[in-house]
């Protein structure tokens, strides 16, 4: 059996060996001081005989695996990022993350390195909340070999200058609440102006309709006065200084019969005695009767219009 490398091959000459297990003959070439020109086909071949086997030697490279900066210093509850570098690595390694330290929120992504795309680049985000360690991890394709590296992080308070500065990240439970506090304040101020609205207009209507229910009482009481004003006009008012006069006409109506009893006296001492018969009518003996007609003075009620 005999072994051949490709004639690429710029590593140390191989050393082929054979030898015999469980009945089967085995032959095997091992390779001292592997480069990355070693990659290539290997050829199996029988001697004496046409038959041969080949196969495909990839090499694969573990480069360097490093954390800048190395151990951290962070303030509590404030996001922060930790990057990973593998470099040098054929092919690109797997890379993840161990985090050993308390965190509220974590996530991580790797790519390829901006200015060389032989390397690789995994950026680690979260927001610690105490101390520990975050460890990367690069693995192998295809073959069971790994890399790590290991730093320490440290977790200090806020201090009170920093919570002031420009692009310091509040809590999320504490935007959560400004968040619904400042919308109850937005809806009690909508409420507000809405009630103070209504009793605007409540007021302006109450002034309407009292200086309408005025107006109506003004005119009500205008057409009172002048129907009064017309029912006197018509009617007339009594003369508070009219006296009867009765008593003046009684006076007037005694004296005029005192009058014509002096009048009838005086004509029967002129009258010359009547020498025929004598026709007395009955009455009284020596004293003739007179009749007197009196009309009374007609009252008349004075009335004075206004």
């Amino acid at each position: 059996m005999q072994l051949e490398r490709h004639p690429g091959h710029t590593g140390c000459p191989g050393r082929a060996g054979s030898y015999e297990e469980g009945g089967n003959s085995i032959s095997e070439m091992i390779i001292r001081d592997v480069q990355l020109g070693d990659t290539g086909r290997i050829k199996c071949s029988l001697q004496n005989s046409d038959r041969d086997a080949s196969a495909f030697l990839s090499v694969q490279v573990m480069g360097e695996l490093l954390i800048p900066r190395g151990n951290l210093v962070v303030t509590e509850d404030k996001p922060c990022n930790v990057t990973c570098h593998a470099l040098g690595w054929i092919p690109l390694p797997d890379i993840s993350w161990e985090i050993g330290v308390p965190v509220s929120h974590s996530s991580y992504y790797s790519g390829l390195e901006p200015d060389d795309l032989q390397s690789a680049v995994s950026v680690l985000t979260l927001t610690p909340q105490g101390n520990g360690t975050l460890t990367c991890l690069a693995n192998m394709k295809g073959l069971n070999a790994h890399k790590s590296v290991t730093v320490n992080l440290t977790v200090v308070q806020p201090s009170w200058g920093s919570i002031d500065k420009a692009g310091t990240a509040l809590p999320t439970w504490a935007i959560a609440l400004l968040a619904v506090s400042l919308s109850l304040l937005f809806i009690l101020i909508i409420v507000l102006i809405i009630i103070f609205c209504c009793c605007c207009v409540s007021s302006r209507q109450g002034k309407k309709e009292s200086s309408y229910q005025s107006e109506i009482r003004k005119s009500a009481s205008m057409k009172t006065n002048k129907e009064s004003l017309e029912t006197n006009v018509k009617s007339g008012s009594e003369n508070n200084a009219y006296s009867p006069d009765e008593p003046r006409m009684a006076k007037l109506a005694s004296l005029a019969q005192e009058s014509s009893e002096s009048s009838v006296r005086e004509q029967q001492g002129n009258r010359q005695p009547y020498q025929g018969p004598d026709h007395r009518l009955p009455g009284p003996a020596g004293r003739p009767q007179v009749s007197f007609i009196m009309t009374s003075p007609k009252t008349v009620r004075n009335a004075t219009l206004v």
